[in-house]
């Protein structure tokens, strides 16, 4: 497995793909993340972020079945592996022990 640092959208994809879950796959991710998170992306950038994350071991995808409305196509879905679930849960867990460190009077915004 390579690093196990996450950028944004790293972490973003990962959420999606567990939101998703069973059936996330490029355009399912690019609207979720669109539709949960505000941001506009293009497929491309999916689908290397859904690579980059599954060398990373964070994800595991398999071709699905092929389907009428995709003209016979199979799509590539994705998976969240055990290390995926892993560094989500550190990502979350470091966000909350930051966020809980913040005085409370630094954040009453009671400028003059």
């Amino acid at each position: 497995m390579k690093g196990s640092y996450l950028g944004e959208l790293e972490e973003l994809t990962l959420l999606t793909v567990g939101i998703l879950y069973p059936e996330a796959y490029g355009v399912g991710v690019m609207d979720e993340i669109e539709k949960q998170a505000g941001r506009s992306l293009n497929i491309s950038a999916v689908h290397s972020v859904l690579t980059r994350l599954e060398e990373k071991g964070f994800l595991t995808s398999k071709m699905s079945d092929p389907t009428e409305e995709r003209g016979g196509r199979r799509k590539r879905i994705f998976l969240l592996t055990a290390a995926g679930k892993r560094v989500l849960e550190e990502a979350h867990q470091m966000r909350t022990q930051m966020y809980n460190r913040i005085p409370k009077m630094a954040l009453q915004f009671q400028w003059t």
